[in-house]
């Protein structure tokens, strides 16, 4: 008989402790401890795991010089989806373990499903919280060719492996990873034990039969992915699927990866077919406006290897009440204030005695510091009620006296301005260095403090 243990977990860290305690001495959270009942296996379990047929093939490891070991290249499996080739750095690897956090409703399942379906490979799709018939409905809506894919409604992780050991699939699809049980464990479903269980054997099935598998997460109402920390250490790629349910655009950006940059991220656009890629997203996020209007200024920024312009929107009106209100959608706050305050000390704008609201256009966040510069000139155009003309961008980080400082990667954003159309960009003298302003279809206009910005800009209106 398998013998029952009373336990107590914390659902942050993982940490075990065998009675509830209010402050967890791991990760120092409070009210954290949830009661779970394991139930320990025996030697016959131990001894024949639901993949059991792969442990012959396991060999057993042995020291090897480290100059002795050949890096050969693994074939990635490259999609028909450019965006999630880039965001995984070039495609799927083997043995894989690929983690796809997000909101509800944001679209995870919808892209698994599409790129399985696009997959010129045999697929298992295991879905634990939908039916065949509702994943037969969303396939219908969104209309590919539909190549080998195979579902399973099943949330048992031995009979999962055992499908899988009988199918030998070349890519393994998990909705979601909340949703399974371990037969080795009595504790419910999401728990903290059960994810972190169901994951190891996950990894354990993936790195052994070179399988790449996807997990679909939930994440909590702070936005970070549901279940111990452990399940992010544990898988080799963590993705986040963000966006607000008000637009239409997705983001999928990479918080971690062992097989490439952490820096990539891909847009998508929610259609009723599907999510679509964007390959553009630079027209997207600019304004749609005919009209110039104050307090809109376009920056020049990258994402990963991507440049791309986007639109910042900046409203400032005399606060009502005491305390002006600050308010920042798609970019750090702290750092609005930062701005805020070096405008008020280095040019004498009386911030402390307006509202300030800031937006980046389309509902993209933005954490690159070369948006300072358009950030500063958008509060400045409509704290004067100036426009700014629409065939002007800018790039350089603000320092906090006031100097306009060097970026990186300063030719990507130039040459993305000129295709654009852009017919001047304003930037940090520093950045020019090395640089010929003449191979460009643009005119630069260097500058090294707000003030000499703002006299080139407002000067004459």
């Amino acid at each position: 008989m398998a013998k029952a243990k009373k336990t107590f977990v914390c659902s942050q860290c993982g940490a075990t402790s065998l009675k509830w305690i209010g402050k967890c001495p791991a990760c120092e959270a409070w009210n954290t401890y949830q009661e779970e009942i394991l139930v320990r296996e025996s030697a016959a379990a131990r001894a024949t795991p639901a993949w059991g047929a792969f442990q012959e093939r396991d060999y057993k490891g042995q020291p090897v010089p480290l100059e002795q070991i050949k890096a050969g290249a693994r074939q990635r499996i490259v999609t028909s989806d450019e965006e999630l080739n880039s965001v995984l750095g070039g495609g799927i690897v083997p043995g894989s373990l690929v983690l796809i956090g997000g909101q509800p409703g944001i679209g995870k399942s919808t892209l698994m499903l599409q790129v399985a379906m696009a997959l010129d490979a045999r697929v298992l799709y295991v879905s634990g919280e939908e039916s065949e018939e509702q994943l037969k409905m969303r396939a219908e809506r969104i209309g590919q060719p539909v190549g080998e894919v195979w579902v399973l409604a099943e949330v048992n992780t031995a009979r999962i492996l055992q499908h899988a050991q009988k199918m030998c699939p070349d890519v393994l699809i998990i909705d979601s990873i909340q949703t399974l049980i371990s037969p080795q464990l009595d504790a419910a479903p999401g728990t903290v034990s059960q994810v972190r269980e169901c994951a190891s054997e996950l990894q354990r099935y993936a790195k052994q039969t070179h399988t790449p598998i996807f997990l679909i997460g939930h994440i909590t109402k702070e936005g970070a992915l549901a279940g111990p920390k452990l399940l992010e250490h544990i898988v080799d790629v963590v993705l986040q699927f963000e966006g607000d349910q008000h637009y239409v655009y997705r983001i999928l950006r990479t918080l971690k990866n062992r097989f490439g940059s952490t820096d990539e991220l891909g847009i998508y656009e929610m259609r009723h077919s599907g999510l679509r890629q964007v390959t553009n997203p630079s027209e997207l996020l600019l304004s749609q406006s005919d009209e110039a209007l104050s307090g809109s200024a376009v920056a020049a920024t990258i994402e990963g290897l991507r440049p791309m312009l986007i639109e910042t929107q900046a409203l400032v009106s005399k606060a009502i009440y005491g305390t002006p209100q600050r308010t920042a959608t798609g970019f750090d706050l702290r750092r609005l204030a930062m701005l805020l305050a070096v405008l008020e000390k280095r040019c004498g704008f009386p911030m402390s005695m307006h509202d300030v609201f800031l937006n980046m256009a389309g509902g993209i966040r933005v954490d690159d510091p070369a948006i300072d510069l358009a950030i500063v000139s958008a509060i400045i155009s409509s704290f004067r009620d100036v426009a700014i003309a629409p065939d002007i961008c800018f790039a350089g980080e603000v320092g906090l006296s006031g100097e306009i400082r060097a970026v990186t990667r300063i030719e990507p954003r130039i040459q993305e301005a000129a295709r654009l159309g852009f017919k001047k960009i304003f930037t940090s003298k520093y950045s020019l260095k090395g640089l010929d302003p003449t191979l460009f279809q643009i005119a630069i206009e260097p500058v090294s403090r707000i003030d000499e910005l703002y006299d080139k800009l407002f000067a004459l209106s």
